[in-house]
């Protein structure tokens, strides 16, 4: 399938990566690419520098938010969280109607320094606030709960005995997403929902933060036992 992957972080570079080795065709999005593709600096969290990384994967192409979404059959939404509406605004509501957007972005606040809190929280969420922004997507949040290697390889942890969740308001929109993470090897996959139980899933983020820091890794998940 034609996706374009919106953000050039952690996240957006290793999500596009696992997608074009399972035989999508794969645009990154992102506001400048030329400024993208000559940054030779290291990124966030140890991430190799952008510039690194695309010469690595050279087939995945990089382009504009809009017209990596004009482009695309399902769009990744992989950007930070606090400026994840500004980035789907600029790759147009026109190129995202009908579409499946895929949010694993989390609304982090770092405003009063660490840990973050999150914004909105409790009674609205950042997939609630897109879905409200883009009425004509098809808004599905998931992977959101997991570092961006686990995302992508999940039995690189405990062998893939853990969960993921979807919600969203579109059934065949969380279909077509259920399919994507079999790809990536996940395999307990819980539906929560509609678009409102995304509260619930952004929300485990400061649980997640915190266990990070006591177990000095981001490389775990959670399993729902039943």
């Amino acid at each position: 399938m034609k996706i374009a992957v919106l953000g050039t972080g952690t996240v957006g570079p290793t999500i596009a990566g696992a997608l074009a080795g399972l035989g999508h065709e794969v645009v990154i999005g992102t506001r400048d690419p030329e400024a993208t593709l000559a940054r030779t600096g290291p990124g966030l969290m140890g991430a190799a520098p952008f510039a690194q990384w695309h010469a690595g994967h050279s087939q995945i192409g990089v382009a504009t938010f809009a017209d990596a979404a004009a482009g695309a059959e399902i769009v990744v939404n992989a950007t930070n969280g606090g400026g994840s509406l500004d980035a789907l605004t600029a790759a147009g509501a026109a190129n995202l109607a009908g579409k499946v957007l895929v949010d694993v972005a989390n609304p982090l606040d770092f405003s009063q320094g660490m840990p973050p809190s999150l914004n909105p929280v409790n009674t609205d969420s950042l997939a609630e606030q897109i879905q409200r922004a883009f009425p004509e997507a098809r808004v599905v949040k998931t992977l959101n709960t997991m570092t961006a290697s686990v995302m992508v390889d999940p039995a690189g942890v405990a062998g893939g005995e853990h969960s993921v969740f979807v919600s969203g308001n579109d059934v065949d929109a969380k279909e077509t997403v259920t399919w994507l993470l079999k790809g990536f090897g996940h395999r307990d996959i819980i539906d929560l929902g509609d678009i409102t139980t995304a509260r619930g899933a952004e929300m485990i983020m400061p649980l997640w933060l915190r266990l990070w820091g006591a177990l000095g890794t981001g490389h775990f998940n959670f399993k729902i036992a039943r």
